[in-house]
């Protein structure tokens, strides 16, 4: 899975599987894009680790449901490593934790606007040099919260089933230009962004999975860096369930 040559964006690349996702991409010789919002000094640390390793890669500050924000940082990435080939569209969004009826719709909204809002913007900006070029690599990260209902997760599970839906449509458009859309669905991960769940909750899920334990973002990137390979080029609008083996949809 030769990636030499190719230029990837990852949003939310700082930490997690954003950061996991860009050191699989620069290790198979993708020139990559480190984007962040908040978390300069990690983004910095996966850039220095890429540069000490043999790799090229720059910071790409922006908060992708900007538009200015990201055409600015896409303008800076065509400028310094070239045109963007694969887009790893995985920026977390923050979500309310409470059972419906508890509720408001403005807090419900606020992850489908954000999640959507993120996922459009980074299309809408990538998608048009990959059709020019035709070619393109587009992995949207989501969630098994989508096809399973969880505790407590409905905006969560929703805004990735609305992500989920939304890619087979950008496979659809795509296509013909050469450009594959796909999603990687992972379960739980350990990540900063899951580290309020409880001890005993990720020994539940652990025990019911048939690899006997929880992902951490390792696990993850290999699904991400294959879907962003030549070896993928008949592959689109498909979703890969990452989750040990536990069948939750």
């Amino acid at each position: 899975m030769n990636l030499q040559g190719k230029v990837a964006f990852v949003s939310g690349g700082a930490r997690g599987i954003g950061a996991a996702a860009a050191l699989l991409l620069a290790e198979r010789g993708a020139r990559v894009a480190v984007n962040y919002i908040q978390q300069e000094d990690s983004a910095q640390a996966i850039v220095d680790l890429i540069r000490s390793a043999g790799g090229t890669a720059e910071l790409a500050r922006a908060d992708v449901r900007d538009p200015d924000q990201v055409h600015s940082a896409i303008s800076h990435i065509q400028s310094t490593l070239g045109g963007i080939d694969i887009l790893v569209s995985n920026a977390n969004m923050s979500f309310v934790m409470k059972p419906l009826l508890a509720m408001p719709w403005e807090e419900f909204a606020q992850k489908l606007n954000d999640e959507m809002k993120a996922t459009f913007t980074l299309t809408q900006a990538a998608l048009p040099a990959m059709i020019a070029q035709k070619y393109g690599r587009i992995i949207y990260i989501s969630s098994n919260a989508a096809d399973v209902a969880l505790p407590y997760f409905a905006a969560h599970g929703s805004a990735k089933a609305a992500l989920n839906a939304f890619a087979k449509y950008v496979a659809l458009e795509s296509a013909p230009y050469g450009v594959t859309a796909n999603v990687v669905s992972p379960g739980l991960v350990q990540t900063d962004a899951s580290s309020s769940t409880p001890e005993s909750v990720k020994q539940q899920i652990a025990a019911m999975t048939p690899l006997q334990r929880v992902a951490v973002p390792d696990d993850v990137s290999g699904a991400i860096a294959f879907l962003a390979s030549e070896e993928s080029r008949f592959l689109t609008g498909t979703c890969t369930y990452v989750n040990g083996g536990l069948l939750m949809a």
